[in-house]
């Protein structure tokens, strides 16, 4: 694990988990690579226009906590984000644990989410 990596990774991946910036999708296009997918939670798979425009279209969403960030490198450029999130209500409870994986490319010197992936997970934290 890198850790100056991780704090970099991290800090742009929970960019995504904001409803400010979930809301405008010129951030969230700056964010995802242009060969952006995902398959997520559901098994379900998504592009980045599918994704882009779904996050501007929210209407409310629930407040996303994440930890456990760590990154490592996979090749000059390349980077693996891993972490676990829960989707948390007005009254603090915690639903749809979910384990993590983004692949980030340095993209002229801007990290770009690439592929990312959740997992649904049997522990709640």
């Amino acid at each position: 694990m890198d850790p100056t990596l991780t704090q970099q990774l991290s800090q742009l991946e929970a960019q995504l988990h904001l409803p400010d910036i979930r809301h405008q999708p010129e951030r969230v296009s700056q964010l995802l690579h242009p060969a952006f997918e995902e398959t997520g939670r559901s098994g379900q798979r998504y592009t980045r226009d599918v994704v882009v425009e779904a996050l501007r279209a929210e209407s409310t969403a629930a407040e996303i906590v994440a930890d456990g960030y760590a990154a490592s490198a996979l090749a000059p450029g390349v980077a693996l984000l891993t972490y676990r999130s829960a989707q948390c209500d007005a009254q603090g409870t915690r639903s749809k644990h979910t384990l993590r994986s983004s692949i980030w490319l340095l993209t002229d010197g801007v990290w770009q989410l690439r592929y990312h992936q959740g997992t649904p997970a049997q522990d709640s934290w």
